[in-house]
């Protein structure tokens, strides 16, 4: 019998929160809380329908070449939801469309398939719906911190703008120091601060000091 993956889903060498593959993912999607939601939507599409394909096709791929193939079937599996959601609402796909587009070299980079070569083609399906569920998670944290805080209000997607927001924004009236979360800068200042709370709780889980740890934020 094949075996399972060694990786813990938050504190293994090869989990998402580990490589930060999908940093640039994070910042983008999680300045506010529609695109969030959008974004965490894709993730589960993309990884969950790309692993299934890739369990399904898993002996008829090319050993060479097959990172290639594997994002050209990300990539179309994207397109897909993009086009669904186009249906919906085609001023939310406008807006959300830049960072979408990330999401397959972000499933690539997670180095999910280079390490299912001995694991059951079930555990790579469900392997890969939780790093999904992981980044769509942390993405709806951070959009949760970032727009209440960033611009004062909190958005969900619809209407005939792309989003709704929930209630209004006081962005002229808010607290400098707090209204830079709305922006890239404050993203990244954010997932820094994150990114250090996090080394602190895998080095303590793993009962080593960071520098022993395999890995890590980069």
């Amino acid at each position: 019998m094949k075996g399972r993956f060694d990786s813990h889903i938050f504190w293994g060498s090869h989990s998402p929160l580990s490589m930060l593959s999908g940093a640039a993912l994070i910042i983008l999607a999680s300045g506010r809380l529609a695109f969030a939601l959008i974004c965490a939507g894709a993730l589960l599409w993309v990884f969950g329908l790309t692993a299934l394909i890739f369990s399904g096709a898993k002996k008829i791929l090319p050993v060479r070449g097959k990172m290639l193939v594997l994002l050209f079937i990300s990539a179309f599996t994207c397109g897909i939801f993009m086009l669904l959601v186009s249906m919906l609402n085609p001023l939310l796909v406008l807006g959300t469309g830049f960072f979408l587009v990330l999401i397959p070299p972000c499933l690539l980079g997670s180095g999910l398939f280079e390490a299912s070569e001995k694991v059951d083609l079930e555990e790579v399906f469900s392997r890969a719906f939780l790093e999904a569920m992981v980044l769509a998670l942390l993405i709806i944290a951070f959009s949760l911190i970032r727009e209440p805080l960033g611009t004062g209000t909190l958005s969900f997607p619809g209407g005939a703008q792309g989003i709704v927001e929930l209630f209004g924004a006081s962005g002229d009236d808010a607290f400098v120091p707090l209204r830079i979360l709305s922006s890239s800068a404050g993203g990244l200042l954010l997932l820094g601060y994150a990114a250090a709370l996090f080394r602190f709780f895998r080095s303590r889980n793993h009962g080593l000091p960071d520098d022993h740890l395999e890995g890590g934020a980069s």
